[in-house]
């Protein structure tokens, strides 16, 4: 089992949960973060600057069994990319257990 995590566009969200869902991921917990980029010019909108250092993005955790941890990363890929900078991050790590808490059951299919 891998964990996944994935760092986004808030825009690219709906895209990205739709990509996940037709490769078979359907369950995964996000939230909204602050992080700080490689960006460091701001931008000017209508007279006013704004700071793109500090950019509004959402984060993905995801936890896969090993046959599915490409076809995820391939999905976030496809569909979170603008070839911009600040399109985001993944990482993937191991997961050493799962388990499900209704049943008690471990392992790979726990999480089915």
């Amino acid at each position: 089992m891998k964990k996944i995590e994935a760092i986004i566009r808030k825009s690219k969200f709906r895209e990205v949960k739709e990509a996940l869902h037709a490769v078979g991921v359907n369950f995964f917990s996000y939230w909204d973060v602050t992080g700080l980029g490689n960006e460091q010019r701001g931008h000017v909108y209508r007279g006013i600057s704004y700071s793109t250092s500090e950019i509004q993005r959402r984060y993905l955790s995801i936890v896969v069994n090993d046959d599915f941890v490409q076809p995820a990363v391939d999905a976030i890929i496809e569909a979170a990319g603008t070839d911009q900078v600040g399109d985001g991050k993944i990482f993937v790590l191991p997961v050493e257990e799962a388990y499900r808490i209704r049943t008690g059951e471990k392992g790979g299919t726990s999480l089915n």
